[in-house]
């Protein structure tokens, strides 16, 4: 091996050895507040989710309801109009 190839192989060794002793200390000193801030971003989240799944569960009800009474409201109308009785095909037939 040539002087220069070596002094490359030291050099990105070197490097390399360096930044992951430079992200080591990093996560030693970031590592508990990013997970402080991803455990408040989640919970975040989540009661936001929470909220959402309940507004929903609400508006479900509310329609089901409606419906219900529109449904009641349509079968009084058509069981009152003629348009919509049972006809005997068969005495008309004689």
């Amino acid at each position: 091996m040539d002087g220069s190839r070596q002094e490359e192989k030291e050099d990105s060794t070197f490097t390399s050895i360096s930044l992951v002793d430079d992200i080591e200390h990093s996560s030693r000193i970031w590592h508990p507040r990013l997970k402080r801030l991803l455990s408040k971003m989640m919970n975040a989240d989540m009661d936001d989710l929470s909220a959402r799944v309940d507004a929903v569960k609400e508006e479900n009800l509310k329609l089901k309801s409606e419906n219900q009474v529109l449904g009641q409201y349509i079968e009084n109308l058509m069981s009152a109009s003629s348009v919509f009785q049972t006809t005997d095909t068969k005495s008309k037939r004689k």
